[in-house]
């Protein structure tokens, strides 16, 4: 096996941190991204790793949140993609959000400027199955003569659903007699995160309007191919979660718990549209939860009836595109690599994970087993007990290749924890005794693996 450059296509989160991570430890990286010279249906601009459908890496506690947990395990590990987004973070309450352009531009700057990464910008259409060392780290938006050639590769369909975007407005324009400042229960560390999140109220009647209006929305029409792709269930268009149930949106991105409203006597409003920033300046503001596909003109008229946004004007409208993926337990090894063609490996969503962490993750993941693999050292994931462990397992778990669908790191996935003198643990100690065992579980594994990460 030709283990003098490694090849690596799509420069997404994962991409960029296998090259990243190969390319410190004296490897030479050709990281190809056909963007510019053909470009998707989402991005914006020719930069890496652009945000396409949130500017949001979800919660930051590492003690009883599992995508926390997450990114304390890829700090430790000197994560690129980790670093540039603490860099470069806004204001989200508990949570971790990254101006999504300085994001972009420094992991590009960065990558183009490694002396041991070379850039191609061109479309990969064929896979050697011989012995050349590739990541396919293509994500949600795989070309199609691509995916045409990994279904001949992996002898199996691809899947694929659908990932919706949520709208972005000027803030500007929102009317802060109606508004205000507020994360859920004051959540944060300092008054900015404790008023990151921007409120926008709604009583009985004007919810009850609001929920018509989505259900009877023109919505974008598929093509014939696309009528049968389902939908991943953690990202839902916000009109598809209005026709399961008149409250689910109460119970869902609009629940008002936590928060009240200063301009009416500090009551809990009925219903909560709630937007973060999306840009270190707060100029813009993303649409929490809102993802969509609706027609552009109805999701002017629509979200303009909301409280406080009558004369919004928006910077991106809600879009919709498809997510392809591999049935991961069924063709991939331990190291992810296919079964059937060993120097191929996969790595990011097109394995099966959801999210931007979990796709940084697998692509740091997967440099770590090419560099086993290069150094002919036994491949040895983290313990299952770790955020990292436990999502590679899940990826690889025979009893899943049936039903395989794209996860997010949660505590489902994690082994449980003992309980504490024979009595079954409480809530917030169980997630607790989760993150607990596996600081030390990481601590002990990656102290062995210093020199590989």
């Amino acid at each position: 096996m030709d283990t003098s450059l490694i090849k690596i296509v799509g420069a997404g989160l994962a991409g960029c941190e296998a090259a990243w991570q190969l390319a410190n430890k004296g490897f030479h990286v050709q990281l190809y991204e056909m963007r510019p010279i053909k470009k998707t249906a989402v991005h914006y601009t020719e930069n890496f790793c652009e945000l396409v459908c949130s500017n949001s890496f979800r919660s930051n506690d590492d003690r009883k949140n599992a995508v926390g947990q997450l990114k304390w395990e890829l700090r430790s590990a000197h994560s690129l993609i980790m670093k540039t987004a603490d860099k470069h973070s806004v204001p989200a309450g508990g949570a971790l959000a990254i101006d999504r352009v300085k994001f972009s531009s420094e992991i590009t700057k960065k990558i183009k400027a490694h002396p041991l990464i070379e850039i191609k910008h061109e479309e990969v259409t064929q896979l050697s199955t011989e012995n050349e060392l590739t990541i396919i780290a293509t994500g949600p938006l795989t070309s199609n003569a691509l995916a045409e050639k990994l279904k001949i590769i992996t002898k199996s369909e691809n899947l694929a659903f659908f990932d919706a975007i949520a709208p972005i407005v000027y803030k500007e324009d929102v009317d802060m007699n109606k508004a205000w400042f507020q994360s859920r229960y004051d959540k944060g560390e300092n008054n900015f995160e404790k008023r990151a999140y921007l409120n926008c109220p709604m009583n009985n009647e004007e919810y009850d309007s609001f929920v018509k209006n989505l259900i009877t929305s023109p919505k974008i029409e598929f093509k014939e191919w696309e009528k049968e792709t389902p939908y991943f269930q953690a990202c839902l268009p916000i009109e598809i979660m209005a026709e399961r149930g008149h409250d689910t949106l109460r119970f869902g991105p609009m629940k008002p718990v936590g928060l009240r409203n200063p301009h009416d006597n500090n009551r809990r409003p009925y219903a909560v549209v709630q937007l973060r920033p999306d840009n270190t300046a707060q100029t813009l503001y993303n649409m929490v939860g809102f993802q969509t596909k609706m027609t552009h003109s109805s999701q002017v008229s629509i979200f303009q009836n909301i409280p406080g946004l009558e004369n919004v004007k928006f910077a991106r409208l809600g879009g919709i595109h498809r997510n392809t993926f591999i049935n991961s337990p069924e063709v991939l090894r331990s190291d992810l690599s296919l079964k059937n063609s060993p120097q191929i490996h996969f790595a990011g969503q097109i394995t099966g994970v959801e999210g931007y962490v979990e796709s940084t993750a697998i692509g740091l993941l997967a440099a770590l087993f090419i560099f086993e693999k290069i150094t002919e050292k036994k491949c040895s994931p983290p313990p299952l007990s770790t955020a990292l462990g436990s999502l590679h397992n899940y990826l690889l778990l025979q009893d899943n290749k049936s039903l395989f669908q794209p996860m997010n790191i949660n505590f489902g996935l994690f082994p449980e924890p003992p309980p504490t003198d024979g009595k079954k643990l409480k809530k917030d100690d169980r997630k607790i005794a989760f993150t607990s065992r596996a600081k030390k579980a990481w601590n002990e594994w990656f102290s062995s693996k210093h020199n590989l990460i």
